[in-house]
């Protein structure tokens, strides 16, 4: 990866065309003939190239290749760090094309440019030549030595596009304002007309405001409902059997980028090592980009000390505002190889056959599914009272209410991690949002705003579930404010947003993501009201609540709320986790937490709109799965 010292480079003798490369490497004594045996082996079986293979395995370290490389097609092989490009003859607005093919111009002489370039293969040399002229020469680097030239030379662009690409391609729909003046305008003369009708007819107003507000929670707890109905339709309806997994041809298989941001991390960075290492995938094929902040020493040299394969590579963003996830994955997406690109996160450990699957289910979904989220769930359920309740919501989220999403065709708001998308269609529509805190949720409805479709990957990534209070208020108030933000954006214009998603996607999106935060901010001032009612029989209340109203305000607290207690045994049983079945009796204080982090999440949304609350990792007692304990515990 890339902290492989450049103290050495063998000697290869004189050019020899004739030579396999591999060869040469054994000849050299820069690799074993066992290891050029199964290298060979791997490319018969994955089509890959000798040199991708070697490399990614960390059997030969790149520059060793690369200069052996050189020596095989006669060419000059140069060290950009040692000798770095022309800035002249770099152009920053080019920067995607230079990662695209992986070059970079290196020198001018006597009216030609000679080209820095790692894989010169006869399609690429053409197309060069066409682009800078027949008299174009070239020389071997490797391909670090291009990324990091091309990070160093073109960094103010990065991340100028990784703030403002997304802004620039459709400013209505970014949360760099949470507010638009229409909005804003809206809101103000809604205050005002509440001030007179509170003033005029209090009582008519207040009463008027309940009954709305209990339709809405009605909406949300009925739309629940039918999720868990259509997702329990979907829970054994595999997209991919073991059969077919067993039979696919790894040379089919595209080049897969794992894109994994990291910010103070550096505790769990040997447990992603090893759920990278357990990736069922072949490694030549895998484009694995750590990305990294560039203020952040203790986590940058965690992953230089990891021994990672050569597939590794790291991607360190310059520090400044917006300090979030999405910026971090922007700025890294030109440099993503893969024709497939999935997150993870720091402390993940995705089934190990996760990556197949979604090719499989691509190749068997429409055209129009550009992303598949796997489910999310947690190893640490049993650490304690709080990572139970944490488990149990996450199951049936990921297992019930987006499957029954999938199937109504409603927008999905994708969990933050092991999105899998089609690489085309991310950079079509700009990346992600840097000033959305929730960039998962807004990517899911964008797409289908958009006219594509997500889709859910019968796969589980198992996450760390936070075991302390404090870590998971941050955590749950980043969330919420997400949700905010992603709803004023896509409300700014309703009636284009109806005409996009539909009747059914339109209402959808106000019951999930608008009843997400909605629902934990009414929690606790309805509950005050049953209580001090309940506690204390008053009559003070009767104006508010008529019999008919009391009726259905009461229905709708205990109905909905016992609806959802056994929604969330439903989810735990089906998980194996019966244990947790008695657990769900105790939402009600898990749902006061949640009240608590989403008023939280308000008061952020107006004054720190755009602040990443950093959730800690690596805190928990239990130790993650790793090899067939992950397919186990799903």
């Amino acid at each position: 990866m890339s902290g492989t010292s450049r103290s050495h480079a063998g000697p290869l003798g004189p050019p020899a065309a004739a030579r396999p490369i591999g060869q040469g490497l054994v000849d050299a004594g820069l690799i074993s003939a066992e290891q050029l045996q199964e290298a060979l082996a791997r490319q018969r079986a994955s089509g890959s190239r000798i040199g991708q293979i070697l490399i990614a395995e960390g059997w030969v370290r790149p520059l060793d290749f690369y200069r052996a490389l050189a020596g095989q097609l006669g060419l000059e092989f140069v060290d950009l760090v040692q000798q770095p490009p022309d800035a002249a003859l770099f152009d920053e607005s080019q920067y995607d094309e230079y990662a695209r093919l992986q070059y970079v111009p290196w020198r001018a002489s006597g009216g030609a440019v000679t080209l820095a370039l790692a894989e010169p293969d006869e399609a690429a040399l053409q197309d060069l030549r066409s682009r800078y002229g027949p008299e174009t020469r070239f020389v071997i680097t490797s391909r670090l030595d291009i990324l990091w030239s091309i990070q160093r030379m073109a960094q103010q662009r990065l991340v100028a596009d990784a703030v403002c690409r997304r802004m620039r391609l459709d400013p209505e729909h970014s949360a760099a304002d949470v507010l638009t003046r229409p909005q804003a305008m809206l809101l103000g003369a809604a205050a005002v007309v509440l001030t007179a009708l509170l003033i005029w007819k209090p009582l008519l107003t207040l009463l008027g405001l309940n009954a709305l507000f209990g339709l809405l929670l009605f909406g949300s707890f009925l739309l629940r409902a039918i999720l868990v109905w259509k997702g329990s339709g979907t829970l054994y309806q595999a997209k991919s059997t073991p059969e077919e997994l067993a039979a696919l041809d790894e040379r089919s298989l595209p080049v897969y980028t794992v894109l994994v941001p990291l910010f103070r991390d550096a505790a769990v960075v040997p447990k992603l090592a090893a759920a990278l290492r357990a990736l069922d995938y072949p490694r030549s094929k895998l484009d694995i980009k750590l990305v990294l902040e560039g203020d952040d020493a203790e986590t940058i040299q965690a992953c230089k000390k990891a021994g990672m394969e050569g597939n590794v590579e790291l991607i360190v963003v310059p520090p400044g505002l917006p300090r979030t996830k999405p910026k971090a994955l922007n700025y890294a997406l030109p440099f993503a190889r893969g024709q497939l690109i999935t997150i993870y996160d720091a402390e993940d450990v995705p089934e190990s056959g996760q990556l197949k699957k979604a090719v499989l289910a691509f190749r068997k979904a429409p055209w129009e599914v550009v992303c598949l989220q796997a489910r999310l769930n947690y190893f640490n359920w049993r650490e304690n009272w709080l990572t139970r309740l944490f488990t149990l919501e996450y199951s049936l989220w990921f297992d019930w209410y987006l499957p029954g999403l999938e199937a109504l065709g409603i927008p999905i708001p994708l969990g933050g991690t092991s999105n899998h998308f089609r690489a085309e269609v991310v950079r079509a529509i700009g990346g992600w949002d840097p000033f959305n805190v929730t960039e998962d949720a807004d990517l899911g409805v964008r797409f289908t705003m958009s006219g594509w479709r997500v889709g859910v990957l019968d796969s589980t990534t198992f996450e760390e579930a936070n075991s302390r209070l404090g870590n998971w208020i941050r955590q749950r108030s980043r969330w919420v404010k997400g949700y905010m933000q992603t709803w004023l954006v896509y409300m700014r214009n309703p009636w284009r947003t109806f005409r996009r998603l539909g009747w059914k996607g339109f209402l959808g999106f106000q019951a999930f993501v608008g009843g997400t935060f909605l629902g934990p901010l009414a929690f606790p001032p309805l509950t005050a009201m049953y209580a001090y009612w309940l506690l204390t029989r008053t009559h003070a209340l009767d104006p508010l609540f008529p019999a008919f109203v009391l009726d259905i305000s009461l229905l709708l607290l205990l109905a909905g709320n016992g609806l959802l207690i056994y929604f969330h045994m439903l989810a735990g049983w089906h998980r194996g986790r019966h244990l947790l079945v008695f657990c769900a009796l105790q939402l009600p204080a898990y749902y006061m937490l949640m009240s608590i982090a989403a008023w939280k999440a308000l008061w952020q949304l107006c004054w720190r709109p755009h602040y990443w609350e950093k959730t800690e990792h690596g805190l928990t007692r239990v130790e993650a799965p790793g090899g067939s304990d992950v397919a186990e515990a799903a």
